[in-house]
């Protein structure tokens, strides 16, 4: 059979080329064992991703549980443990989850012959796309534990920075619906109740209370229908989101929004550099790096302005000089790489570079913070007050009538 293999060589470069082979797991090792950095390796005229709609998916797992996972990994390895052994011990101890289900088959798959690091990329899909070279790059260089405990080290650090964004938004996030919730129920239910008692007063009504009236009962009247629509119009969004160009155009408009979207940029940047650090101290080269880290990156149309830097780093360019013309890094970091790539401190001046971002991205959160609780309340204050002078406005009109 024919393949197209996309490897990495020793020189930096990277190349797509047909090789012939009896499996994609015999042309893969072939090439490694010349040196190459494997990035895919696929039949001939099939897609990768192609999918039948029956086939089994691995939903991702979730980053608290590969934490644990890694942790006792890493013990086992330390305490002397072959790394099949050490499959077979957890296995063991775990209950059923999903988690079993996979680590059942990778070490299945490390028992016919297979390394840990090839078996984790079957299911690329599922963990976190760095993940697999780092065991590679471990497995090398005969330094697998160390590899997974600077792994472990990546997850806390990128963990915490999630759970302190996640934190700091809920409280904006439910004082917004919060706030939806009850202009939703003035507007449907209350509003439309006095309707008959404007009936009764025999007087023509203001402008405002018009349209105050109109807009409730059209909410009253389509509500079934508006609520159906926001449910379906998010499904839908979301399984568009699902594909590679809508992902990149939601990812996209999630960095124009004003004053979270910088927030958003920042946070993608942090996971750039932190994957990068992670993957350079392994030992992993630059270029080889790049492709992983790139991939990494949570909003993909960052990835996307990133990308170009790995061509210009194949072609021989200064690291920071092609991530400068990518346009997406600030000033300061740039600089910061700069030093790091003189020093040949890439790897720890990249770390710094992802501590920089979070705490801009935190700092920015909790500014946020301070200017949505003002805003909110001046914004629902002004609706609420707008609600109830159109609602009480007839009356003072026709107690005014009634004084005359």
């Amino acid at each position: 059979m024919q393949f197209v293999c996309r490897y990495g060589t020793p020189d930096g470069r990277i190349l797509t080329q047909v090789e012939q082979g009896t499996d994609a797991v015999s042309v893969q090792r072939d090439l490694e064992r010349q040196g190459f950095h494997i990035f895919e390796v696929k039949p001939q005229g099939i897609s990768l991703n192609f999918k039948l709609p029956f086939a089994r998916r691995h939903k991702r797992m979730p980053m608290d549980e590969f934490l644990a996972f890694n942790q006792e990994l890493a013990a086992l390895l330390r305490a002397g443990l072959p790394v099949l052994q050490g499959l077979e011990l957890m296995l063991e101890r775990m209950e059923e989850s999903h988690l079993r289900d996979v680590l059942t088959e990778i070490r299945d798959q490390v028992r016919s012959g297979s390394e840990l690091s090839d078996a984790f990329a079957g299911f690329g899909d599922m963990f976190p796309p760095l993940y697999a070279s780092s065991l590679k790059a471990g497995e090398r260089s005969g330094e697998l534990e160390q590899v997974i405990r600077r792994f472990i080290r990546y997850l806390k650090l990128m963990i915490d920075a999630r759970k302190r964004v996640v934190s700091a938004l809920v409280y904006p996030a439910v004082l917004i619906g919060l706030s939806i919730s009850m202009l939703g129920i003035l507007a449907v239910y209350v509003v439309p109740s006095f309707s008959r008692f404007y009936s009764d007063l025999d007087a023509e009504l203001p402008m405002i209370t018009q349209i105050t009236l109109a807009v409730s009962f059209w909410l009253k009247d389509h509500l079934y229908w508006l609520l159906g629509s926001i449910v379906v119009g998010t499904i839908a969004l979301k399984r568009w989101g699902d594909t590679p160009p809508g992902r990149r155009f939601i990812d996209r408009m999630r960095l124009q929004i004003p004053l979270v979207g910088e927030i958003f940029h920042r946070f993608a940047l942090s996971e750039f550099c932190r994957a990068l650090s992670t993957l350079i101290a392994g030992g992993i080269p630059l270029v080889s790096g790049l492709e992983i880290a790139t991939n990494a990156v949570g909003n993909a149309y960052i990835g996307d302005r990133i990308r170009p830097a790995i061509d210009e780093v194949t072609q021989g360019q200064a690291f920071h000089d092609a991530l400068d013309r990518t346009e997406v890094f600030p000033k300061i970091s740039i600089d910061m790489i700069k030093v790091g790539e003189a020093t040949g401190s890439l790897d720890e001046m990249l770390s710094s570079v992802s501590d920089y971002f979070d705490d801009y991205v935190e700092t920015r959160v909790q500014r946020l913070l301070t200017l949505i609780e003002p805003i909110m309340l001046i914004v629902m204050g002004a609706i609420i007050a707008l609600l109830l002078i159109s609602i009480y406005l007839p009356m003072f009109g026709a107690l005014g009538q009634v004084g005359n």
